[in-house]
């Protein structure tokens, strides 16, 4: 049988994540990571990803990234209990990145969310910034069609 999608499934407003852009200090400069909204299929969130390096442009980097956020974890954002998650993320060129998590909610639709990219196995560049919900009824057509 085929999941419930839509007004029958009470996970379809988690189909469609945005995170708001969100910047970092490095030594002296900064990096923006800028996320297309995350589109969930089955427990993977998905995206790409650009990091602006200022002033070190030449360290600009894009790529894909996606994160895993079992169903359990789901009922538990529901229900407003902050969780844990991890990841993966790959730049363009080939490099690969560890990536972890954690995210709060702080109301129906919307939290915080600090996320930890580790461009070396020590070193992580570490972002805070707000998540919304934007599936179900209230996603884009193009978004949901992914």
């Amino acid at each position: 049988m085929a999941p419930l999608r839509g007004a029958e499934d009470p996970l379809a407003r988690f189909d469609v994540v945005a995170i708001k852009n969100s910047s970092t200090s490095i030594y002296i400069g900064t990096v923006t990571m800028i996320m297309p909204p995350f589109v969930r299929k089955n427990v993977v969130y998905s995206s790409t990803y650009s990091a602006r390096v200022f002033p070190y442009f030449f360290y600009n980097e894009t790529g894909r990234i996606w994160i895993v956020i079992p169903e359990k974890d789901l009922h538990e954002i529901d229900l407003g209990r902050a969780i844990d998650f991890t990841g993966s993320a790959i730049s363009d060129s080939g490099d690969k990145r560890r990536v972890e998590g954690h995210a709060t909610p702080t109301g129906p639709t919307n939290g915080r969310i600090k996320v930890k990219v580790y461009v070396t196995r020590r070193i992580a560049l570490t972002y805070e910034t707000t998540y919304e919900l934007r599936g179900g009824n209230g996603a884009p057509a193009e978004l949901k069609a992914r």
